[in-house]
């Protein structure tokens, strides 16, 4: 049968076959097709799921004669599984543009959170207590002595952290594997230590804040004490004390202070993020006793040495304080007093202060320990030489300040013991001696040099700062005396 047929047609023949029989072979079948673009993408819930396949209808294109829109879909479906597997493959995977599918977009966002909480520290906040120390606080937090070592042994003031106190707070910050990232200890609502992790090694900073510092004005007239004036008047005991203590080397606040004396005050209120939390200095302050006026001025000179003066620049300070304790005299100082244990007369070289035991004991001056030890009926005593001619005394202390020692200098103020009754007493108190040349005076009443003026060289620019500060004080009284002392100072 093949004979009756021209090769030339045979040759065609099979040729046609061969094409048509490799495009069935290449082209997929329907169901196939369907295959292909019949995936549900859940980028959501991260998941790819088969839809149900359907055959086409009568009025579809039959497969392998897909529409435009249909190979658009499909090129569609087959980019969004390869994005899924990109984004299951790296989180931090690059945000779309704003022409990509809308099904894509939540992929990114998951990615986004997923950096931001791994950057976000938790912290661990702990109140420090009496008795806690930096490794039973490591210890709280997780940690163990090997890591705090490696912290105290830190960059920058890291080493601080193992001076811990009573009322500090101490939080620490991990990563999201628990790692420690971070210390801050705040010493108080000013000062704070951080210490940060950087490169593998920890680094600390002591960071302080700046208050703001706004003048206050307080005035108030004793009725019974400096102290309950100060109170009804707004001031804190601190700053009572600190107005005691400017004033305290002209008037003794124990016996010469009478109802009827008033004081006035400038002095400084500390704000933190405009709340107040604390009170600084006092600028300014007049104290009436007795009828007789006093003013000190705080004057910080061009050296930057800070002091409080009269308005004629004389120091309110004197080289010696007049009494080294704020108590009460319980015996006076006295050359003809009987001894209350010996029953005989024997004169009493110095003044008594009864006071609690324990009680710190002021030096009354700048000088050198000349004696530190037991001394016989004084029991436990100091005593210091000031200069070449004046020794103060101070006799039957339950212990010595820290540091003192014969040959040791001390300040004036500093403590150098507390009150007791050791040696020969009937109870706890302070026995103080002033003695000039040997021979003794009454602390309360020799006269005492003045420490030092202002000089000379400072002179002008302190005049010019006390008549502007005795102003203020008469503003704050609302005085219109203020304004005629000023245009008389610049005339």
């Amino acid at each position: 049968m093949l004979k009756m047929f021209p090769k030339t047609h045979i040759t065609i023949a099979a040729s046609i076959s061969v094409i048509v029989t490799a495009a069935v072979l290449m082209s997929p079948s329907s169901p196939v097709e369907a295959n292909r673009v019949a995936y549900s993408l859940d980028l959501n819930e991260g998941s790819v799921t088969k839809a149900t396949s359907q055959k086409p209808g009568p009025s579809e294109p039959a497969a392998g004669n897909n529409t435009p829109d249909q190979t658009e879909n499909v090129s569609e479906a087959a980019a969004n599984t390869t994005m899924l597997a990109s984004l299951d493959a790296s989180p931090s995977a690059d945000a779309p543009d704003s022409g990509a599918d809308p099904q894509s977009a939540p992929a990114p966002q998951v990615a986004q959170q997923k950096t931001k909480q791994t950057s976000t520290l938790d912290w661990e906040t702990f109140k420090i207590r009496s008795g806690d120390t930096l490794s039973s606080l490591f210890r709280k937090a997780g940690f163990n002595d090997g890591l705090m070592l490696s912290v105290i042994h830190g960059e920058g003031k890291a080493d601080k952290l193992q001076r811990l106190y009573a009322g500090e707070t101490i939080r620490f910050a991990t990563n999201e594997s628990g790692e420690l990232q971070a210390i801050e200890l705040q010493r108080n609502l000013l000062e704070s230590l951080k210490i940060r992790k950087k490169d593998g090694e920890f680094h600390g900073q002591t960071v302080m804040r700046e208050p703001e510092a706004r003048p206050a004005f307080a005035a108030g007239e004793i009725d019974g004490s400096l102290y309950q004036a100060a109170r009804d008047a707004g001031l804190s005991d601190r700053v009572a004390m600190e107005m005691a203590g400017i004033f305290g080397w002209n008037i003794d606040f124990v016996y010469d202070v009478r109802k009827g004396d008033t004081f006035e005050v400038v002095y400084e209120e500390l704000y933190l993020d405009g709340e107040k939390f604390d009170t600084g200095q006092i600028l300014s302050a007049r104290f009436v006793n007795r009828g007789e006026e006093v003013i000190a001025l705080r004057y910080t000179n061009s050296k930057g040495d800070t002091d409080y003066y009269s308005p004629s620049g004389s120091s309110m300070r004197k080289a010696f304080l007049r009494t080294p304790i704020d108590a009460r005299i319980s015996s006076s100082f006295n050359l003809q007093r009987r001894h209350p244990v010996l029953d005989v007369v024997r004169p009493h070289e110095g003044t008594d202060y009864a006071a609690a035991p324990g009680t710190p004991i002021k030096a009354a001056g700048d000088g050198r320990v000349k004696f530190a030890g037991w001394k016989g009926g004084y029991g436990r005593t100091v005593v210091l030489q000031h200069g070449q001619n004046i020794t103060t005394l101070y006799a039957h202390m339950s212990r010595l300040g820290r540091g003192i020692r014969t040959g040791t200098n001390v300040k004036q103020g500093q403590t150098v013991g507390h009150v007791g009754s050791s040696g020969m007493v009937t109870g706890p108190h302070l026995h103080y001696e002033f003695r000039v040349n040997g021979s003794p005076r009454n602390s309360r009443t020799v006269k005492l040099p003045d420490a030092k003026p202002i000089p000379s060289s400072e002179m002008a620019r302190f005049k010019q700062f006390a008549e502007q500060e005795v102003a203020k004080l008469e503003l704050f009284r609302g005085d219109s005396q203020p304004q005629q002392l000023a245009l008389a100072s610049d005339e």
